[in-house]
């Protein structure tokens, strides 16, 4: 039986039809745009990417569209309703509220937003947000992070809200979760019930991105299936001078054009991912972005500007095609295996809060891997805190007290916040990101473990961490299992060092003896409950108190006494007069010198800043 073959005339037509087609497609981009702005109420320039929907499609981008009701914009954003406050083209950024909020009535958000539904967005991501979220219980709350919501209470039922994302695991069996809104980010403690509706009521800023991504061969278009070569911007130029002869010109250049770009995909394709791994090609679908090394030499402009180096290799500063600033860390082969590569990449693109760094995305091509995390103006703790004395007292007791309660947030969202408990086992300084206004974000989880939250401890093979940070129990198994408290223990050396080194800066001290600053500290709270910190005010000097009596609570030696980082995100936020200290003993021996010496000459003893790794 003889077998039917398409005639090469009719599958050359079918190709010419297909290419016909995509190009059209991929043409419209680069069409002229001669759309005038809109403008509907309080927003005057309504212009590309977005158009209301009653302007012409060609106006903007496909999922852009903006709706004008009752003279305010409003935009359909995962089936809620948000009113547009307002539009900065310059950095690509829009200020939404719930239009429930908006219109000044008591009830609750139009629609609850989840971290995730944002994330798999292409169009918008979050700017400098957290959460205010809704709960309704049958029964009195005494917990002053829940504020109770009187216009929406009532017949034996009580609805409350709370602020940054507290975790719903604390809920008592009596609550049940209703609903949460994005909120514009403040570090506050506790705030009060009206503070909170202001913050809803301000809104929160989305960024957008939209078009093609730049790579060493093409531009990818996210969420789309088709790919654009170089020299289509400069056909986009031509455009206007071929009009005229536009339809001769799409049946002849375009086929050219598009089969040449197909077969050098597909040779480039071929060569550059015969051989990635299964977990990498995987991660695809999730928000990290992969790169190719290519794309990571243009970013950084060719590795220009080094901002430091680390314990995994260099970091460099560069910037992605929409102006986005980012850090390049580039991974050392010698430092870094396979699995500490791949076990960062999982561990911290499943924990996204306001105070863990982001991760923007990655890449593993060859023997080259490296992380793209969002740029911090500010630099890392550690730079702060050992920097010139002059520039550390620029740094307020009050905005030290902010960075301490933001990286405990980070924490505490790693312990208690994703789908499995995150261990971070190195906190230290170093590991403290400072953005431009000072707010911290937790960093480098190369050591990082994830074990599920039924379970109370970690099993590790080998000890690892920076000597004078690393808790007793990492050190040692036979003082306990290493745990959520491990991490704790870290962070309260890191609230002691805060204190010590702002101390040395507010007194002007040059130090000569040792003595273990946290035995001193102790000392001097449980005897005269004065810390030597010179001429300050009462409440920097009760600042420096707080900073110390948390500190000393989450090092005691015995994990069990330990608070829980939740635990210490409260502690923080309360009053000094309501903090008692330890009455157990401390990690340490109180004293390193035998030597009896004055208190005008101890030097208190502290982790340096460089790391001494395990």
């Amino acid at each position: 039986m003889t077998k039917m073959r398409g005639s090469p005339t009719a599958s050359t037509t079918l190709f010419t039809l297909l290419i016909f087609l995509l190009t059209t497609k991929v043409l419209a981009r680069f069409i002229p745009r001669v759309c005038s702005p809109s403008s509907c109420g309080d927003i005057e320039i309504i212009d590309y990417p977005f158009r209301l929907k009653t302007d012409p499609a060609v106006c903007g981008e496909p999922g852009f569209e903006l709706s004008c009701e009752n003279n305010k914009t409003i935009l359909e954003f995962h089936s809620g309703k948000y009113l547009v406050k307002r539009i900065s083209y310059d950095v690509q950024r829009l200020r939404v509220v719930d239009v429930n909020l908006a219109n000044g009535s008591c009830s609750l958000p139009y629609k609850s937003v989840s971290v995730e539904e944002v994330m798999d967005d292409s169009r918008y991501r979050l700017h400098a947000t957290t959460y205010a979220s809704f709960i309704k219980c049958s029964s009195i709350l005494n917990d002053r992070a829940y504020r109770l919501v009187p216009c929406l209470s009532g017949n034996g039922t009580s609805v409350y809200v709370t602020y940054d994302n507290y975790i719903i695991s604390n809920l008592q069996g009596s609550c049940l979760f209703v609903s949460r809104v994005p909120t514009a980010y403040q570090a506050v403690m506790f705030p009060s019930y009206d503070s909170i509706l202001q913050l809803m009521q301000t809104g929160f800023d989305l960024e957008w991105s939209f078009g093609c991504w730049y790579s060493s061969f093409s531009y990818d278009c996210p969420r789309s299936d088709y790919y654009l070569s170089p020299w289509f911007d400069a056909l986009s130029l031509v455009w206007n001078f071929l009009s005229v002869i536009f339809f001769v010109g799409r049946f002849i250049l375009a086929p050219i054009g598009i089969f040449g770009f197909l077969v050098h995909k597909y040779m480039t394709t071929k060569k550059a991912f015969g051989n990635e791994e299964v977990f990498l090609v995987n991660r695809q679908n999730l928000m990290p972005r992969r790169y190719a090394f290519s794309d990571i030499i243009a970013i950084t402009n060719n590795f220009k500007d080094k901002l430091g180096q680390g314990g995994f290799g260099n970091v460099y500063k560069g910037q992605l095609r929409d102006a986005f600033l980012v850090a390049v860390k580039m991974l050392d082969n010698d430092k870094c295996n396979d699995e500490d590569f791949i076990n960062e990449v999982s561990i911290i693109g499943r924990a996204h809060h306001v105070n863990i760094v982001r991760l923007v995305g990655f890449c593993s091509e060859g023997s080259n891997r490296a992380l793209v995390f969002e740029y911090m103006a500010n630099g890392s703790l550690d730079k702060l805190l050992f920097s010139r004395e002059t520039e550390l007292v620029l740094v307020s007791w009050e905005k030290l007290l902010q960075i301490a309660v933001g990286t405990a947030r980070g924490i505490e969202h790693l312990h208690g916040g994703c789908s499995v408990c995150i261990l971070h086992l190195d906190i230290k300084p170093h590991n403290v990101l400072l953005d431009s206004h000072f707010i911290p974000k937790v960093s480098d989880f190369g050591l990082a473990k994830c074990y599920p939250r039924e379970k109370d401890f970690v099993s590790i093979s080998t000890t690892k961490g920076t000597l004078g940070y690393v808790a007793p129990e990492v050190i040692s198994r036979n003082l306990g299992s290493v745990s959520c408290k491990s991490d704790v223990y870290s962070f309260g050396m890191l609230l002691l060092e805060m204190a010590r080194r702002r101390r040395d800066s507010d007194s002007k001290r040059n130090c000569s003896s040792d003595v273990y600053f946290p035995s001193w500290v102790y000392d001097h709270l449980s005897g005269r409950g004065d810390l030597e910190l010179g001429n300050v005010a009462e409440t920097e000097a009760a600042i420096a108190r707080k900073l110390c009596i948390v500190g000393l609570w989450c090092i005691q030696k015995a994990a069990s006494d330990r608070p829980s980082m939740t635990k210490v995100v409260e502690m923080l936020g309360a009053d000094i007069d309501d903090l008692q200290l330890p009455s157990n003993a401390l990690s340490f021996p109180q004293s390193i010198s035998n030597e009896p010496q004055s208190d005008s000459s101890t030097k208190l003893l502290m982790p340096d800043t460089a790391d001494q790794s395990l």
